[in-house]
């Protein structure tokens, strides 16, 4: 009964300690989104990179830059430049680490926002994840959560009731998307058995993920059950009275930290969560938090000012909101379920899922490389070692969420399909037979720091766990499957009218 006596509200529900929390996290996502911006952004989309922003923009026919703008929104039609790129990246890790200290008004979120925003629409298939989306939206929210111009941590301008209900309403289109998602598309979401496989075939395991995997047939059961009752269930009691809807947060939260516990999975959980918080509101944290922010909330009730502008804009946001779901909520109800899309180009309102469906064989493409100018039955090759997807069987499993190294997420997905269904790899080899250093950024490391390497290729293994704690250190056991892509050379005359084709000779 303790749990109901902490639920139990004794005044009048307020949302200062609410915002505070909810901004506070939503600036520690914005931290590592722009973090993974600034510290890969110029290899991956920049002048000379894999994809390169400004080729991408130049395929649009708009009959001016303003037309352009409101198609598809992004400071970049207006001028591109690396240096422009990685300003904007590293000033949005600042800002960012702003908010997440307790700082933040309207401008400041604007910013972060359309900053976000122009970065992902130029970011192409390294930026086509659901959660890049789902930042955009909720990041959109919270400029109407904040006062206009005042930044501190407290300040006695009332969070609107309005904006948090539509927090609400995005935590229960994230869950609901992602539970009927499951059952739609994988036969083994519905009889129970995806958790066999998950943990091993995901992007990116962590250290705790061979543990999960390793888990009796039963527990595994039990945790797809749970995650239907999790996304399915518990997102209806979102908008229950309070002591159900501290309930269902606390339910939503928790099922969150499980899965970073279980894997790296971007920033994709902790966004997550940041709607969850608006089940919330200070009579529960209240008897959780410090008492300095306690005082420092219950100040700013006390003078609380309530203003009518902003009222009517909440309400106006709300239309907005209620409009832009119409699509989305049909989409929820569709046999036919798309999962993680927008369907306007402001990203507003979108509809989102995970792992609908589950792999359930782990293909890993190694790239390999060789110095030596004739290749033969004995030719040595080493393999290029990437950040965080497994290449060396003995390589310890990293904890890198949420932090994503994208080129490794993309590298996951190019093992389920063809060569030239992933031009940007065959761009990342042209590099690397240059030894390239904007490419050789992205991973871990190049085997041939002092010499350039002749020819590269890419090769096709299946890899799955091995024992925990097996006497030869091994972390993954591999079974050679094939060639993805053989022997390539400065010299090969397909991969040399490959790169010129898509203007990539420099």
């Amino acid at each position: 009964m303790q749990i109901f006596k902490l639920l139990k509200p004794k005044q009048k529900p307020e949302y200062f300690i609410t915002r505070f929390v909810l901004l506070r996290i939503l600036g520690f996502v914005y931290f590592f989104a722009f973090l993974s911006l600034a510290t890969q952004v110029i290899p991956l989309i920049g002048e000379n990179g894999l994809l390169p922003a400004k080729n991408f923009l130049e395929t649009f026919k708009f009959d001016s830059k303003l037309g352009a703008f409101f198609n598809l929104p992004t400071l970049f039609w207006f001028k591109i430049s690396d240096g422009m790129l990685l300003t904007l990246a590293w000033f949005g890790v600042i800002l960012s680490f702003v908010v997440m200290i307790g700082f933040a008004n309207v401008p400041i979120m604007i910013v972060l926002w359309f900053v976000y925003m122009s970065f992902v629409h130029i970011g192409q298939i390294f930026y086509g994840y659901g959660w890049e989306i789902q930042l955009l939206e909720t990041g959109f929210l919270a400029i109407f959560l904040c006062p206009l111009l005042n930044m501190r941590p407290f300040p006695k301008t009332a969070p609107p009731k309005l904006v948090i209900w539509l927090f609400r309403w995005l935590a229960f289109r994230i869950f609901l998307g992602a539970g009927l998602i499951k059952i739609r598309a994988d036969q083994c979401w519905r009889d129970l058995t995806c958790l066999y496989y998950h943990y091993e075939t995901q992007p990116i395991p962590n250290p705790l993920s061979p543990y999960f995997h390793f888990m009796p047939k039963w527990f595994h059961k039990f945790g797809v059950l749970w995650n239907h009752f999790i996304e399915l269930i518990v997102p209806f009691f979102i908008f229950s009275p309070q002591i159900l809807r501290y309930i269902a947060g606390i339910l939503m939260i928790s099922f969150q930290f499980i899965l970073i516990l279980s894997g790296n999975l971007s920033f994709l959980n902790w966004i997550t969560i940041v709607p969850c918080i608006a089940c919330f509101d200070d009579n529960f944290f209240r008897k959780i938090m410090p008492k300095w922010i306690i005082n420092k909330a219950q100040y700013a009730v006390e003078h609380k000012r309530v203003y009518k502008l902003q009222k009517t804009i909440a309400w106006i946001l709300v239309i907005i909101i209620a409009w832009l779901s119409i699509p989305v909520v049909q989409n929820l109800m569709s046999s036919r379920q798309i999962m993680n899309t927008s369907f306007n180009q402001w990203a507003l309102v979108n509809t989102y899922g995970a792992f609908g469906s589950v792999g359930k064989f782990r293909g890993e493409l190694v790239v390999e490389g060789t110095i030596e100018n004739i290749i033969t039955p004995q030719t040595k090759w080493q393999a290029y070692e990437f950040k965080a997807k497994p290449t060396n069987p003995y390589r310890k499993l990293p904890i890198i969420a949420p932090y994503q190294p994208r080129i490794d997420w993309q590298i996951w997905f190019a093992a389920m399909q063809r060569p030239e269904h992933n031009p940007w790899l065959i761009h990342l080899i042209w590099k690397l037979l240059d030894n390239d250093k904007e490419a050789i950024s992205l991973i871990a490391n190049s085997p041939f720091p002092n010499k350039t390497p002749k020819y590269i290729k890419v090769e096709y293994y299946q890899y799955s766990y091995a024992p925990i704690g097996n006497k030869e250190g091994l972390v993954w056991n591999r079974r050679y499957i094939g060639q993805w892509l053989p022997p390539l050379s400065k010299e090969t005359q397909g991969l040399k009218e490959y790169i010129r084709a898509y203007g990539w000779e420099n």
